[in-house]
């Protein structure tokens, strides 16, 4: 297998899935910043340019952050990132699906069309800059909303670390570095982020 990698959140995601499992997988990086994943050669393999993906073997390449972790469980189950029971791995996908949804794709959609317009704009449609800014402060609502449920939770689903703390550590670490911080009044959300920040795989 080669993992297409690149910048970003969602390559990063990825990275950490595989390091908490403890696989080494070969990687080619994709220049992000100069459109390689926008080329010819690279759409033939992935249709809608997304970063990261996974080729296997056999010329089968896997795209959609869920979708690979989802593939890794299945090809290496221990040490579980998604669960080893129906009920435990329905829970992860449950608040994986909510992050991604609440907090991740509004974050970066907000971020393209505003600090990242100049070089995204020509690559997709943008929301306007208005638009935009409401959609931030949507996400720190749902910030605030996550951190309310989560109160008394050591990870986003319970004692198990997951792969839904693995997308929120790594967009709660993107909505930093682009100027969308965790709110000031969170108070589950930076205890919860020292403790994922601490895992080795946080480095990867």
């Amino acid at each position: 297998m080669k993992l297409y990698d690149s910048i970003g959140p969602n390559p990063r995601v990825v990275r950490m899935a595989i390091a908490e499992k403890g696989m080494a997988i070969d990687t080619i990086t994709v220049d992000l910043m100069g459109a390689e994943n926008r080329q010819a050669g690279y759409l033939a393999k992935v249709p809608t340019g997304g970063l990261p993906a996974l080729e296997l073997d056999d010329g089968t390449v896997i795209a959609e952050i869920t979708v690979i972790a989802d593939y890794l469980e299945d090809l290496q189950p221990m040490p579980p990132i998604i669960g080893t029971t129906p009920e435990e791995r329905a829970e992860t996908r449950m608040w994986t699906r909510r992050i991604d949804l609440a907090i991740a794709d509004p974050l970066t959609t907000s971020f393209r069309a505003c600090e990242g317009r100049q070089l995204f704009a020509p690559r997709m449609t943008l929301l306007s800059v208005e638009a935009a800014t409401e959609m931030k402060a949507m996400v720190q609502e749902k910030f605030l909303w996550l951190d309310h449920l989560m109160q008394g939770r050591t990870w986003v689903c319970g004692d198990r670390f997951t792969l839904a703390d693995l997308m929120l550590l790594a967009f709660v670490d993107f909505g930093t570095s682009v100027g969308q911080p965790l709110p000031a009044s969170a108070s589950w959300l930076p205890q919860w982020h020292g403790r994922a920040a601490a895992r080795p795989s946080a480095a990867a």
